[in-house]
């Protein structure tokens, strides 16, 4: 979606993807597909040629944006192009050394307030923006709770569950199962086909009308988490939710007026008693405001040209 509105600006812009990759930029392709859908691509490999291949051609660009977590930061200081890297989250404080290393030499962004690093510089802060047009507002949804993520203990399905079982509201539950021995676990045995309904990924055809149609998104996660695309893809569709109060949740959701902030099920549970108290058009108009695909695009290019401006197109090393 940046790359799509960077163009659109009439920036000139290469992307660097894998080669069924559908962009209006120009598209250098290294992986010929996703290694996570393709078991014959060894990640690793493709992972060193996607990344050297950006590196090898440098000269060619004013900027580099990373979005490719922390391994480009080691070539950074191996060409004179200087460096954005949006930092999506940690995936473990292991990482942390290599940011540290680069702090001085490079330029962070970071997707949420919650997400910066104490030890880390940063050029800005820079929400995710979605197309608003793709979720249709809905003012009057359906009779069904809504878990929409990854099928993985950090994003809290088995707490889904348990919280519509204890309300006696059907939940659908929607996603990718990453991590097969907590779905068979803390999910499957749960489901029954009419109260509890798990019916896989849902891709951007399905997705409005699914998240619309919803009383409540539930977010009951098990972790700090950077952000939460589906909060936002949510709110767009004018449904509330139910969060725990970690991570990014009180940067997202504005407690009592788009949602609940709750710190476990019980006060969880007595939110979704007090859904009727929610303004519907509020969710719709929070994200308008706030977490569009123009907006990000329009603070991406702010910061493209504090970086631009600070190295003047020369080494920040």
């Amino acid at each position: 979606m940046l790359t799509e509105g960077l163009v659109q600006r009439g920036l000139d812009v290469t992307l660097y993807a894998t080669a069924d990759s559908q962009t209006a930029a120009r598209l250098r392709p290294v992986a010929p597909r996703p290694w996570s859908e393709d078991p014959e691509l060894d990640p690793k490999v493709w992972e060193c040629l996607h990344i050297s291949t950006v590196f090898e051609e440098a000269a060619g660009y004013d900027l580099i944006h990373n979005n490719f977590d922390f391994l480009p930061l080691s070539y950074s200081k191996l060409v004179d192009t200087p460096l954005l890297t949006t930092i999506h989250g940690f995936s473990s404080p292991r990482i942390l050394p290599v940011f540290k290393k680069y702090n001085h030499s490079s330029y962070y962004v970071a997707i949420s307030e919650a997400d910066r690093h104490p030890d880390l510089n940063y050029a800005a802060t820079i929400h995710h923006g979605i197309p608003i047009d793709a979720y249709p507002y809905r003012e009057k949804p359906e009779d069904y709770l809504l878990f929409f993520g990854r099928i993985h203990h950090d994003k809290g399905a088995y707490e889904s569950i348990r919280l519509a079982k204890q309300i006696g509201l059907p939940l659908v539950i929607a996603g990718i199962i990453q991590d097969q021995n907590y779905f068979d676990r803390y999910v499957a045995p749960y489901l029954d086909g009419e109260h509890v309904r798990y019916i896989g990924p849902v891709g951007p055809d399905g997705k409005g009308e699914l998240l619309g149609g919803a009383r409540a998104l539930l977010h009951l996660i098990n972790f700090d988490e950077p952000f939460g695309l589906s909060v936002i893809e949510a709110m767009a569709c004018g449904t509330p939710v139910i969060a725990f109060n970690r991570g990014s949740m009180p940067e997202l959701i504005v407690d009592r007026q788009t949602g609940f902030l709750v710190d476990d099920l019980d006060r969880a549970r007595i939110a979704l008693s007090r859904l009727d108290t929610i303004d519907r058009r509020a969710c719709r108009r929070l994200v308008e405001e706030n977490f569009t695909t123009d907006l990000m695009v329009d603070r991406y290019i702010k910061v493209y040209q504090q970086v631009y401006e600070d190295t003047g197109g020369r080494s920040v090393n």
